[in-house]
């Protein structure tokens, strides 16, 4: 029996995003990360602003035009530090979640780099390249195709584990960025790595009755948790993050894992990871 072209293409864009690993970013945009991230260190600021309102970015970041050897791209500087609207914010802590993923090899933040501008130092990130916000997706209701797109869901799910490790409770739908693909780009963590009761006796995402923030995960990914040790971090984040924000980044460790352990009893091991 002859397949409709149309049976063919759903097919043949599924398996696509089957095959594609748990990472956000593409093969070759990992490769050029140490590029980039040498690109923010040295790159001359040859033009500034300050476009966002307070409400659109309360802790006031500027944009960055910078140039190097004639390539030019645009990136986002703060500085922030201490207690913001509530909320206790870091730069550096930008550039610890960014040194986090990459040693999980999560691949969902993009290059953060220490700069001095106007004589302050401070957290500069390139301009990620996406194609719409999580937040404007939702205000103009645009449908995902979940059925065709699994990594989608999948990258939600991962999305949430992450936030429970770094005790990230402040995402909102302007810090999720969606390329044209449905790849997940996560951008501002300056209201991480907590290390107060309430961040180290539960997680940010916790079921509640039947509902599950959480539903797969990829075993390497887990796998990689189960590795990480205070060494390690230490290695990985250097001065940005203190003992005692690494030490809660090992008990948000162990709780995750033991939630992992609950949900493969729940699913089964076989539906649970992939």
């Amino acid at each position: 029996m002859k397949k409709s072209m149309s049976s063919i293409f759903f097919l043949l864009f599924f398996l696509g995003f089957q095959v594609l690993s748990f990472a956000q970013f593409k093969p070759e945009e990992i490769a050029e990360r140490e590029k980039w991230e040498k690109f923010l260190k040295e790159a001359k600021i040859v033009e500034t602003s300050q476009p966002l309102s307070e409400r659109e970015a309360v802790t006031e970041p500027w944009r960055l035009k910078l140039e190097k050897d004639g390539v030019v791209k645009y990136g986002w500087w703060k500085n922030v530090e201490g207690r913001v609207k509530g909320f206790l914010d870091s730069w550096k802590w930008e550039i610890a979640a960014y040194r986090l993923d990459k040693l999980l090899e999560l691949n969902m933040v993009p290059p953060y780099e220490e700069i001095r501008f106007r004589g302050d130092r401070g957290v500069c990130s390139l301009e990620a390249e996406y194609w719409i916000k999580y937040r404007e997706k939702q205000e103009q209701n645009i449908p995902c195709p979940n059925r065709y797109v699994p990594s989608y869901n999948r990258a939600n799910y991962l999305m949430k584990a992450w936030d429970n490790l770094i005790a990230n409770e402040d995402r909102n739908w302007g810090d999720i960025l969606i390329t044209e693909d449905w790849r997940l780009i996560l951008i501002d963590h300056s209201r991480s790595f907590r290390t107060s009761k309430k961040f180290t006796k539960t997680l940010v995402h916790m079921a509640e009755g039947n509902k599950e923030p959480i539903k797969e995960l990829p075993r390497a990914f887990v796998e990689k948790l189960k590795s990480l040790d205070f060494v390690m971090i230490r290695n990985a984040v250097g001065e940005y993050l203190t003992d005692k924000e690494i030490d809660a980044v090992i008990v948000r460790r162990d709780l995750i894992l033991q939630d992992v352990d609950r949900l493969i009893k729940k699913f089964g091991e076989d539906k649970f990871f992939y």
